[in-house]
């Protein structure tokens, strides 16, 4: 079940030599993911031969990945090495930051996985599924607890699901602070703000090593806080005539609370769809989280015995993911139909990289004659992630030697970077890394070191790190460039065609007597092969795809998977 080969490039930087051996004293500090893109988090610290893991998240793919269902970090790294790894610690319940945690337990199945209530409930369940029992241990928010070399303080931080956690590393080596995903709400939903007198405290105590979310460091000023979107969704909810369906993260508990807050003030009843969002959403209710009036919710079977309007349906598909409810309700293929009358609200941002799926699923519900009101249209969802100015504030407040932006895309690491220099922190004490990027910290200086085979791991169906990037090249090539098959029987001994070619064609707007074409090239490129002493059935099926492929790119201008079959008789 481990994932073996990575799925992409397997190192990412081949300028950067793989990185000699850490300094005494030194702090290694090696991203997995969460680097030059959104999601996959993982970071590995590194400290006298013993490691720490900081999230263990998955990405979700796009449409250059098809039929891939997760995207894992790359585990080489830590391979003959898991013995050394003191705990995992992870910073909330995001996907994004725990998604792949099962995938690493499956390699060492006793490894401390350390973290809030609320995040370790959610991995627990998770678990459940995978049919692993973890060593979990609960931590709040003040909370010091030694891992070996790694003396690790718990921050609270403010973010679009309750309990997140920043966390403070001590060693002999220097201090990290990791920030996770944070925003500085100052008028929090659930009263939990963002602890700046424990940041001021570490800065005042020295922190070596600043990482920090950089998602928003693009945005300037402030992110609105979650309580000024009340208003906005009861707006909605007023205005709404038949069924209100809301799509939103199945963990952004937040914004459920105010979907359900909403709903009580307008007398409807709210119905739950997705095993995803059942499930979190019990998880919170059951832990004290989500705050659930008596008798709104109702099963999602028991709709068509209520009026329309007093109907609230919570989803998922929030990102234009094809399978979730909200993408098969636009497409009419779930039991929910979409039509006039309804509203729509996506309760998210959009993640880089989804926009045209989820404009994709905009356009299919406003087809269906559903109202579709989403964050460039109302103001019904903020981000959880903090802006410039938040950010500005953390820098000032910290006053880090050094800082090594995280969490984000390239122009988020560096516009993450530009803040940090505006603060006086120096140039050369920023490190913009990307994933498989070793960072060093020795002497109190960060620098990069080197770097470490990163690639993608595909999960796809039952398998995990099998898929590779070839064989998602053949699947885009399947789907956008059609398929041909040429079936030939040859002669054994003498290699002459005494069958065939057949050809068969999919995926073409041309007829199938258009291929018959290309036939006496065939036959006359393969006669001239066996004239040449080329029997081989292999070498036969290349003088195959060379013919056949030659033709279509110059009559059809096409460049199809071509499947040529030899058979000997």
């Amino acid at each position: 079940d481990a994932p073996r080969h990575p799925g992409s490039m397997s190192h990412p930087h081949p300028e950067l030599q793989a990185p000699g051996p850490l300094a005494p004293g030194g702090v290694r500090v090696v991203p997995l993911g969460g680097l030059g893109e959104i999601g996959r988090n993982m970071t590995v610290v590194e400290h006298r031969d013993q490691l720490l893991v900081i999230d263990c998240g998955v990405l979700f793919p796009d449409e250059h990945h098809p039929g891939i269902d997760l995207i894992l970090p790359d585990f080489e790294y830590l391979e003959g090495r898991l013995a050394d790894v003191q705990a995992l610690v992870l910073t909330h319940g995001h996907e994004d930051h725990i998604g792949a945690v099962p995938y690493l337990l499956r390699l060492r199945p006793d490894l401390p996985v350390i973290g809030s209530t609320l995040t370790l409930a959610l991995v627990e369940a998770k678990l459940k599924e995978h049919r692993i029992t973890p060593v979990l241990r609960v931590v709040q928010e003040g909370e010091r607890l030694q891992f070996g070399e790694f003396d690790c303080e718990f921050v609270a931080v403010n973010h679009s699901i309750p309990d997140a956690l920043a966390v403070a590393v001590r060693t002999s080596g220097g201090t990290l602070l990791h920030t996770g995903d944070f925003k500085m709400d100052q008028l929090p939903l659930d009263g939990r703000l963002t602890d700046l007198r424990a940041f001021a405290r570490l800065g005042e105590e020295g922190v070596d090593l600043f990482l920090t979310d950089s998602t928003n460091a693009e945005v300037p000023g402030f992110t609105t806080p979650e309580r000024d979107i009340s208003s906005a969704i009861d707006k909605v909810f007023r205005h709404a005539e038949r069924r209100i369906i809301v799509a939103c993260f199945s963990s952004h508990v937040h914004r459920v609370q105010q979907v359900l807050d909403a709903a009580e003030k307008a007398g409807r009843k709210v119905a739950m769809v997705g095993r995803s969002m059942l499930r979190n959403m019990a998880i919170a209710a059951d832990l004290g989280y989500l705050r659930v009036p008596d008798g709104i919710l109702v099963d999602v079977k028991s709709l068509a015995d209520l009026p329309d309007d007093e109907v609230v349906l919570v989803c998922t598909g929030s990102q234009g993911e094809p399978m979730a409810a909200l993408s098969r309700m636009a497409n009419r293929d779930h039991r929910i139909d979409v039509g006039p009358g309804d509203t729509v609200l996506l309760a998210s941002s959009l993640i880089p990289g989804n926009e045209n799926a989820v404009y994709r699923v905009i356009n299919g519900l406003m087809r269906l004659g559903a109202n579709v009101v989403h964050k460039g249209n109302a103001n019904v969802h903020v981000s959880g992630h903090a802006s410039a100015g938040e950010l500005l504030y953390c820098y000032n407040i910290v006053r880090p030697r050094n800082v090594m932006p995280v969490h984000g895309e390239w122009r988020h690491l560096v516009a993450n970077a530009e803040l940090a220099v505006a603060t006086g922190v120096p140039r050369d004490r920023v490190v913009v890394a990307e994933d498989g990027v070793v960072v060093d910290l020795v002497d109190g200086v960060a620098s990069i070191a080197g770097a470490v085979p990163c690639g993608y791991v595909y999960v796809d169906g039952a398998s995990v790190g099998e898929a590779d990037d070839a064989l998602l090249k053949d699947r885009r090539i399947l789907g956008d460039e059609g398929f041909v098959s040429v079936i030939v029987v040859i002669d054994a001994s003498t290699g002459a065609v005494v069958a065939g070619p057949e050809i068969t064609a999919r995926g073409f707007i041309e007829a199938q007597a258009r291929f018959d074409e290309v036939v006496p090239q065939l036959v006359e490129a393969l006669a001239g092969a066996t004239a040449d002493g080329i029997t081989d059935t292999y070498q036969l099926q290349q003088v195959i795809r060379r013919c056949v492929g030659g033709w279509m790119g110059r009559t059809i201008r096409r460049r199809p998977m071509i499947i040529p079959v030899v058979i000997e008789s």
